[in-house]
């Protein structure tokens, strides 16, 4: 079978470890950088092209690593992937839902997933009142399109609180604000998603001076079991934003896990190395089931 795997290196970890167990199962694999990908429309049938290498048809499946700052043109070039028939680990619209915060959650809260209590809009005239609503300082305030701990701010304080606030509207960035689980004490949990399976779960602790549990941030890691609610809030979340593999965080607060966020990219090294488990080898397997399906 042939598999692309679109991302911008193969020096990224999760990128390479992928690429190994593909080869390890006999297919061939390539890296396709998204960013240098284009698609060229209205002259007969659509056509992708790598440079000028037309790769419309190149593929029995896709694997996208999309990064943060070019989501809507990776997110595209999958769309035309899908266009094409070629099966894809995530779809075009599960990756632009994942990405924006305020999206997932809207999502998460039709369907009945429990969230933390969260706010956003855009009015700076009422930023106190937007405070009071969340049960006042401490409060959370995260860009709506932020990873790995990036844009997430800890505000102690009503007066901290509004400054950052006003500070973000006037540069016109969308943010989101969130109750503070102060109970969850720096703790969430990171639970892979292949298919409709839980394959790896890990517990992140945060750095004594940092409240963000991310292992980018430095975060201590250790291999869980998550509880069957937990597996099942991350199996549905998965499922209801339309993604074949997923990291799914969730909070363990005092009235039950809460979602964070859905990642549609989920890095593979730290929960690898927390868990022992060959996660990269679950979403080649995920991947040729589905591809030879659809062939």
């Amino acid at each position: 079978m042939d598999i692309a795997i679109l991302s911008v290196s193969l020096n990224v970890y999760s990128t390479r470890r992928i690429a190994m167990e593909a080869q390890k199962a006999g297919h061939y694999v390539e890296l396709i950088d998204h960013t240098k990908c284009s698609v060229r429309l209205g002259h007969g049938k659509p056509q992708i092209y790598l440079g000028e290498e037309d790769v419309t048809n190149e593929f029995d499946a896709i694997i996208p690593r999309i990064g943060a700052k070019v989501t809507r043109h990776g997110a595209a070039i999958v769309k035309q992937f899908e266009m094409n028939n070629v099966f894809s680990t995530a779809r075009s619209l599960g990756i632009t839902r994942a990405r924006n915060k305020v999206r997932t959650l809207q999502i998460m809260s039709r369907k009945g997933i429990p969230i933390p209590e969260t706010l956003f809009s855009i009015n700076p005239d009422n930023i106190g009142e937007q405070i009071r609503l969340l049960g006042g300082p401490p409060v959370i305030i995260k860009l709506q399109e932020g990873t790995h701990g990036q844009g997430v701010i800890l505000a102690e304080s009503k007066k901290s609180a509004k400054s950052i606030i006003d500070t973000f509207y006037k540069m016109d960035t969308s943010i989101l604000l969130q109750r503070y689980i102060e109970e969850a004490n720096g703790e969430d949990i990171r639970i892979i998603v292949v298919g409709n399976k839980v394959v790896a779960s890990m517990k992140r602790t945060s750095d004594i001076d940092d409240f963000r549990s991310n292992v980018h941030r430095g975060a201590d890691t250790e291999a869980i079991k998550p509880t069957p609610k937990e597996q099942q809030i991350a199996l549905n979340a998965t499922k209801y934003l339309g993604l074949g593999v997923a990291g799914v965080d969730l909070m363990r607060s005092k009235n039950g896990p809460v979602l964070i966020e859905v990642n549609a990219s989920p890095g593979l090294k730290g929960i690898e190395e927390a868990t022992n488990i060959n996660v990269a080898s679950h979403i080649i397997k995920y991947t040729e089931r589905n591809a030879l399906r659809r062939k």
